[in-house]
C-alpha cells in the first residue's frame, strides 16, 4: 500500500473517531495508542463494537473487510460485534455488520422505545 493510501486511511479513521466523539463517545484511533497489534480495531471507545475503517475508491472488497473485522474481534476476545465502517471516494460513510448482530442491536433499541412509549416518556 502506498503512502497516499495509508494517509487516506488514517484521515478516515480520524474522521470516524470524530463522528463518534460528536455523539459523545470517547473514541480514538487505535494505532495512535497501541500501534498495529493485529487484533485491535481501527477506532476504539465504542463499547461492544469492534470497528474497522476502510476508505477506498472501490468498495468491492467489503466481505473481505468484514472477514478481517470478524477474525480480529475473535482474536481480541472481548465479545465485540465486528463492524466495518467504509466509504468510497465522494460517498458518505456506511456501516456493514452481520444481520444477526444488527437485529440484536435493533431489538434492544426498539424495546427501549416501546418501554418509553408505554410509560409515556418522550424520547
Amino acid at each position: 500500500m502506498g503512502k497516499m493510501s495509508r494517509e487516506k486511511g488514517k484521515r478516515f479513521e480520524r474522521q470516524v473517531a470524530g463522528m463518534f466523539k460528536d455523539w459523545g463517545y470517547d473514541a480514538h484511533r487505535t494505532a495512535q495508542y497501541k500501534g498495529n497489534t493485529g487484533d485491535a480495531g481501527d477506532v476504539e471507545g465504542i463499547p461492544g463494537i469492534h470497528v474497522e475503517c476502510k476508505h477506498y475508491q472501490s468498495i468491492g472488497r467489503v466481505y473481505d473487510w468484514y472477514d478481517q473485522a470478524s477474525r480480529d474481534a475473535r482474536a481480541a476476545g472481548k465479545g465485540e460485534l465486528p463492524t466495518v465502517i467504509f466509504k468510497a471516494d465522494n460517498k458518505p460513510p456506511m456501516v456493514m455488520m452481520h444481520f444477526e448482530d444488527w437485529i440484536q442491536l435493533y431489538n434492544e433499541w426498539n424495546s427501549v422505545g416501546t418501554l418509553l412509549k408505554k410509560w409515556r416518556i418522550e424520547d
